[in-house]
């Protein structure tokens, strides 16, 4: 599974999920970044084979609107520390992973 992680969230967070999803990457590493558009980004991942990974709602916007793919998966009110998101995606790699064999649009995770 191939996670794209949007600029609002840390790169830091691609080399620390390495072992669970080796394909991923972020937006910054592919130049997507500073002017890129949402629907941009929606576009490249669809034709790229990736399932989007953000904070951002506009994509759970974009999810709802154009439906999948790619898949949405939103880490909901994202405004904890990388640590925080890191264990929130390493505790449902489980859930990530079946979500990107459903037939379902967005995953929301949240912080407990």
């Amino acid at each position: 599974m191939k996670l794209l992680f949007d600029e609002n969230l840390s790169r830091k967070l691609v080399g620390l999920v390495r072992d669970l999803f080796s394909d991923s990457v972020h937006v910054s590493q592919l130049g997507l970044i500073g002017g890129t558009t949402d629907l941009a980004i929606w576009n490249f991942a669809k034709q790229n084979g990736f399932t989007i990974i953000t904070a951002d709602n506009d994509f759970s916007n974009l999810a709802g609107a154009l439906g999948p793919p790619p898949k949405v998966v939103l880490l909901e009110n994202c405004d904890y520390p990388t640590n925080v998101a890191l264990s929130l995606i390493r505790s449902n790699a489980i859930r990530i992973s079946e979500f990107d064999r459903s037939d379902r649009a967005l995953l929301i995770l949240r912080k407990p």
